[in-house]
């Protein structure tokens, strides 16, 4: 048996998800290099144990695809 998750984990989990996919999107249109430097900040304060390398893993994926 699974352990037992508290919604509020759940939840908390969920929006922590979608405002680094939000990051993400800003990220790639960002146009200057500070901006950048702004929003890989940010995305580290909205999840501190992601790195720089593990938020800009998925967008180059999928620009390798």
């Amino acid at each position: 048996m699974g352990a037992f998750t508290k919604r509020w984990v759940i939840d908390r989990r969920r929006s922590r998800r979608q405002k680094i996919n939000l990051l993400r999107k800003r990220y790639g249109a960002a146009k200057s290099e500070a901006d950048r430097t702004a929003i890989i900040k940010k995305a580290q304060q909205v999840s501190p144990q992601m790195s720089a390398e593990e938020f800009l893993g998925p967008m180059r994926e999928t620009a390798k695809a």
